[in-house]
């Protein structure tokens, strides 16, 4: 761990930190700021220094869960509860039907990161429990929102056209998810463009298609299941735009999405898993090929991590995508056992870019953050780990990690009931220095997990130029250390000439000082600029290191 930062004043209960009105949610990044949701409202903080955050912007604005993802100057909020209001006041809102209540998914103008604006509040039939941003190259001027709700429906004299009704009536808002098209140039025009029926039985057309109770009557664990794996909503949808693909974890099954018509997907394939109690999100690897399901037995609440408690239940299930089929391969779950004094089970996490690997970091709640290799879709293995500990010895306090992302070349968590935490990860014999390197050299422009981005390989090159006095002229001394996982073409460049050294290794330097045939050198920069194969892919690094004035004589 490189930081902590508690939770800001508005934003928790001293005398209870698991407080469920103030507890920390998703996470999202845009530039130098990382967006961290809370159930009151959500905290920006300025990551320009990585490992060292700093809080720039606190928004209360109460509804939970608060789950937040961010794309240009807009900010998007999830929003379930009751208490929720369009004004974001902090007084809620009472009774069955109440014209100021607000369930959906929220728009805020982020262009002053001081002072977010909202714009646009969308209304849905069972809120925004969670929600994934869609993109299309063919609508560069629209993003999408699927809205996920898992909350009781509302009364339709509070919002027309819901109905908490049979899977028999066609007007009902179960066995659905929402899509809102918000125009970029307009985003206050956003709305709510169709309800996709993701359920359907092709052969009957019945939209309650897929798991309809649970597999046995009780989870194999011998208790009640908890949450239901019944699917009439999705908790969550991870959308890989690039590859015209999403991964919906929907409760009692997990399914396989085309999104290559943003306003209408499609359902490819679905699966179903005994030890399953609640599909609950999902993350494909970077090629697109597999895709890692979890399953939140026991709602995020309970601890599901004790040594009674088989590697199959809470845990990962990895599928590899076969012909447009899921194949399962294994599960994957946290190996360190957990006391009763931990909620703990699989939930939110990303890919972490290790060239040649498909390596993830993940978050367990107070089970900590577990960093897992799955390169080997049947042999999933842990290669790092964080573990703080639990909030209480002696009684389970909700806490824990809600979610932990990389984004260049950090991993931030949010703590639930902690606050926000940035870490950078250690070299093992699981893990180099140079794997380290390559994946810090992936810069992204922003990050939000259900929209997941192709990663693409980067370069790490470590460039120093200085100026030196060799007599009585000045030379110009240039390094290059290869830092990455593979070799490079490298060519320093200066005013005062060049030179390119081919295939340099690893870990190897390339090296040479330019006499500038003068006494009196200003301050200057120089170029270097590598390039290499990575992952079949051509990469190419520029930098322009300086150095300082030097007299010689």
């Amino acid at each position: 761990m490189t930081a902590h930062r508690d939770r800001p004043e508005g934003f928790y209960v001293a005398s209870n930190p698991g407080n469920g009105s103030y507890l920390n949610s998703d996470l999202a990044f845009s530039g130098n700021y990382a967006f961290s949701g809370n159930y009151n409202g959500f905290n920006i903080y300025d990551i320009s220094t990585g490992g060292n955050p700093v809080l720039k912007t606190s928004v209360v604005c109460p509804g939970g869960q608060g789950d937040l993802s961010v794309y240009g100057n807009l900010l998007f909020m999830s929003v379930e509860e009751t208490r929720g209001r369009i004004d974001c006041g902090t007084q809620g809102a009472s009774g069955t039907v109440n014209p100021d209540r607000f369930r959906g998914v929220r728009v805020f103008d982020i262009s002053d990161i001081s002072h977010p604006v909202q714009v646009a509040a969308v209304q849905t039939c069972r809120g925004s429990h969670t929600h994934s941003l869609v993109t299309s190259k063919n609508e560069p001027e629209n993003v999408y929102v699927y809205v996920s709700g898992t909350s009781s429906v509302r009364s339709s004299q509070e919002l027309a056209g819901c109905a908490n009704a049979a899977a028999t009536d066609p007007t009902t808002s179960l066995w659905r998810i929402d899509v809102i098209r918000v125009p970029l140039a307009a985003p206050q025009n956003a709305a709510v463009v169709n309800n996709p029926r993701l359920f359907t039985n092709a052969e009957t057309g019945a939209i309650n298609g897929l798991q309809n109770s649970p597999p046995t009557p009780q989870h194999p664990s011998g208790t009640n299941w908890s949450p239901s794996p019944v699917t009439n909503q999705c908790h969550d949808i991870t959308a890989y735009p690039e590859i015209g693909l999403a991964a919906g974890a929907c409760a009692g099954n997990g399914i396989l999405i085309d999104i290559s018509d943003p306003t209408n997907p499609k359902r490819l394939d679905a699966v179903s898993d005994p030890n399953y109690a609640y599909w609950h999100s999902a993350t494909f690897n970077n090629d697109g090929t597999k895709v890692v399901f979890t399953d939140e037995w026991g709602g995020g609440s309970g601890a599901r991590c004790r040594t009674t408690d088989l590697p199959s239940w809470g845990a990962n299930s990895i599928y590899d995508i076969v012909d447009g089929k899921l194949v399962f391969r294994s599960y994957y779950k946290l190996p360190a056992p957990q006391t009763t004094a931990e909620n703990c089970v699989a939930h939110n996490g990303s890919l972490i870019p290790i060239p040649g690997r498909d390596v993830m970091v993940q978050a367990w709640y107070q089970g900590g953050l577990s960093v897992f290799d799955f390169t080997d879709s049947s042999n999933p293995k842990e290669i790092a780990f964080f573990d703080r500990g639990p909030i209480s010895a002696t009684s389970l306090v909700t806490g824990g990690f809600w979610s932990a992302y990389w984004y260049n070349g950090h991993i931030y968590g949010n703590e639930i009931a902690r606050g926000f935490d940035a870490f950078k990860l250690k070299p093992s014999q699981f893990l180099s220095q140079a794997e380290i390197n390559a994946a810090a050299a992936v810069k992204l422009d922003r990050f939000n997990a259900q929209q997941q981005p192709k990663l693409t390989p980067g370069l790490s090159l470590a460039e120093t130029a200085q100026a030196r006095c060799v007599g009585t002229s000045a030379y110009v001394a240039v390094t290059a250390v290869n830092d990455g996982t593979v070799p490079a073409t490298v060519t320093l460049s200066t005013p005062y000439g060049s030179k390119t050294v081919a295939d340099l290794a690893p870990g190897k330097q390339a090296y040479q000082s330019f006499n500038t045939r003068a006494k009196q050198l200003a301050a200057g920069t120089v170029n270097v600029t590598g390039t290499a194969t990575i992952g079949g892919q051509q990469v190419t690094s520029s930098h322009d290191p300086a150095y300082a004035a030097i007299s010689c004589g």
